[in-house]
This record gives C-alpha cells, sequence and structure tokens, in this order.
C-alpha cells in the first residue's frame, strides 16, 4: 500500500492557560501551539431521529428547548462575526440531526446573503432530505456528508434502532441529483456488526461516485460504554478493504483535513491502473492528527468547544441575547480558543493515557 507518514504531535510547551492581555481578536482564532482555526462547525440542534449504539441510548436523551437553541438570527450573526472578524473560511453545520430544523432553509439563505462565496455543508442522516433537498440548495447549501453505516437494511436497523434504509437511500440520491456534491458518506465500523461490510459499503460508494469516509469510533457515547480494545482501528479498516481493492496514499497536500485519502484501484491492478475513487480513514484515536487540527465548534446553545473533547465551555448565547457588539463577542470566542488543549482535551493524544477524561456531552450534544 506504499508508506504513509504521521501526522505529529502538537508541540507541547509551557505556555500559560490565560490569554495574554494583548491577544485581539483581530489575530483570528488562534490557540497556544500556534493552531489557526478557520473551520468553523456549528450544531442547530441535539435533537437526532436515529438512536445509533456508539451514540445515544434506545430512549434518547433530554432534548434542549426551542429557547435554548440558537436562533437562525442567531446563528447568522455568529456565523458573519466568524467569518468577517475571525478568518473563517469554511462552515459545516451539524447536529444532532440539523434536518429536525424546521427552518433550516431559512438559517441556510441568510448565511448565504451574508457570504456568497462562503462553503457551506451540512451533516445529515437524511432522512427526509429527499423532499427538501432541492430547496437547501437553492437557499445556498454547498453539500453535504451523509452518515451511513451500512447499506444492508437489517444491519442498519440493527446500528440505528430504526428501519429507515430506505428513506435514507433516498434522501442520498436526491442530493445526488440536485447537485449537493462532492458528497461524502460518514461511516462508523462496529465490531462483529459492520465491519465485514466495509468493501460492500465502499463498492457502493464508488458505484455511485461518493466518497467514503470511515471513522473510528471515540468516546463521545451517552452511555459511556466505549472500549479502546473495541474499536475498529484505521489499520484494521486498511485490511479489510485491502482484502477487495488496492490502497494507495494520495499525493494531495493533506492539510488540516481530518481524513487520511487513499486512491482505490482494482486489487490486481498496479499504481498506473485507473483510480475507481476515493476512500478516507478518520484515525482520531489510533492515528490522531491533533497537530494540524484547524476546527471551531460552537454547540446548538451558542457555546464555544475549541476541542472536542474539552470539558470546558465559553458562552456566546448570553452575549448575543444582552446586547454585546460583534466584538465583544469575537474577542471572548478568541480567548476561548486561545485556551484550546493540546489533544484529546489535554495535553498529548491519547484515550488511555493519564490526564484524559470524557468530555461531559455525548456527540449529538457537542455537533460533529
Amino acid at each position: 500500500m506504499g508508506s504513509r507518514v504521521a501526522l505529529p504531535d502538537p508541540r507541547v510547551i509551557p505556555v500559560p492557560e490565560q490569554p495574554p492581555e494583548d491577544l485581539s481578536f483581530e489575530d483570528g482564532l488562534l490557540d497556544r501551539f500556534g493552531r489557526r482555526a478557520t473551520d468553523m462547525r456549528l450544531s442547530l440542534i441535539d435533537k437526532c431521529n436515529l438512536r445509533c449504539t456508539y451514540c445515544m441510548p434506545a430512549d434518547g436523551l433530554p432534548w434542549l428547548a426551542k429557547d435554548q437553541l440558537l436562533s437562525a438570527e442567531e446563528v447568522r450573526r455568529l456565523v458573519r462575526i466568524g467569518v468577517d472578524l475571525l478568518g473563517i473560511g469554511e462552515l459545516r453545520l451539524t447536529g444532532g440531526e440539523p434536518l429536525v430544523r424546521k427552518d433550516l432553509e431559512d438559517v441556510i439563505a441568510g448565511i448565504r446573503a451574508d457570504h456568497p462565496e462562503l462553503p457551506v455543508a451540512l451533516t445529515t442522516n437524511a432522512i427526509g432530505l429527499d423532499k427538501r433537498a432541492q430547496a437547501l440548495k437553492d437557499a445556498g447549501l454547498t453539500r453535504v456528508n451523509i452518515s451511513l453505516d451500512s447499506v444492508h437494511r437489517e444491519t442498519f436497523a440493527q446500528l440505528t434502532r430504526r428501519d429507515q434504509l430506505p428513506a435514507v437511500l433516498r434522501g442520498v440520491n436526491a442530493a445526488a441529483e440536485v447537485g449537493l456534491t462532492p458528497l461524502k458518506i460518514n461511516a462508523v465500523l462496529v465490531k462483529g456488526v459492520n465491519d465485514a461490510q466495509a468493501p460492500d459499503l465502499l463498492a457502493w460508494s464508488l458505484k455511485n461516485g461518493f466518497e467514503l469516509r470511515f471513522i473510528e469510533q471515540m468516546p463521545l457515547e451517552a452511555e459511556k460504554t466505549w472500549q479502546r480494545e473495541a474499536t475498529v482501528t484505521a489499520a484494521e479498516t486498511r485490511e479489510l478493504l485491502s482484502r477487495s481493492y488496492r490502497l494507495s496514499p494520495t499525493d494531495e497536500d493533506r492539510g488540516g483535513a481530518p481524513a487520511e485519502r487513499f486512491d482505490v484501484r482494482e486489487i490486481d491492478d498496479d499504481a498506473s491502473a485507473p483510480v475507481l475513487g476515493r476512500v478516507g480513514i478518520i484515525a482520531s484515536v489510533t492515528e490522531p492528527f491533533c497537530a494540524a487540527c484547524t476546527r471551531t465548534r460552537i454547540t446548538a446553545e451558542g457555546r464555544v468547544m475549541s476541542c472536542l473533547f474539552s470539558r470546558e465551555e465559553t458562552d456566546l448565547m448570553d452575549l448575543l441575547r444582552q446586547g454585546a457588539t460583534d466584538e465583544q463577542i469575537a474577542q471572548r470566542w478568541a480567548e476561548a480558543m486561545w485556551a484550546k488543549p493540546a489533544a484529546h482535551g489535554t495535553d498529548r493524544p491519547g484515550f488511555d493515557l493519564p490526564g484524559f477524561t470524557r468530555p461531559d456531552r455525548s456527540m449529538s450534544a457537542i455537533g460533529g
């Protein structure tokens, strides 16, 4: 499969957690390790209409009330502050399941009116997307990432606790038809459930012109049952796929992208054969990429999480609703990002190392 280059660990240097007195939002979302956040992940809602076994309990979770969520205008304002004052260059709207919000088209239209060139992506499970894909495209949505762990109906129902695969596939097809592309498929492999189906999911993605990305399961599930030894690792995923395909790392500059991407060819082909497509692997657990992180996260109730595994949050909603200026909000946001940890909420990557503590929130409450 060729040689691979691992990303370095973040620089761990003795720096103060408190921002320096001269820290200014005009320098962008800079942290104390020299990383600058330019990729905004903004959650619109914590509620979801699936119950994935690696994410939440069968009965769901207590959901935020409507008035606890950022309104469409508040979302628009935060994006405007991020882009105009803090150097944000791309936006991903997440959840929960953002399609649960009935005003999603209005949210996107407002953002697009302010920022005609901003890439705006949506992470979704695609249930109901078939009825809204064109309207979302018309509102200004650029593309979608669709969560789909299996194209086998029984396996899908087992993983999500909902028999909704036909609805998801209708949503996938609608998104492709209206041009919400490049369309990416996000999949989590679970040992003994869908891991053996990884080549099938890749074959389906290649056939339809989608880019599949496998994501290592992280300790972000609400029931706190995650175990390191139960995680299907990136190495195991590559081995599973290599039984059916030849993978070779792409020669592109990865930058701050979380996925390591591979060109996919027929198993008997050499490196000069035509590429069938690409597959990505996001190895947050075993091959972390924290040193190159460019993300800043805002939860559905307007709190900054500088790291997916942060246990500290910074409230921006109180400023939004108390009449603060854009500059005051930008300054608080910048100060929150200055304290971004080196990796996994601590000083180095590793979920099994001393110092790691799970965040208080599950993934659905944080936003993907």
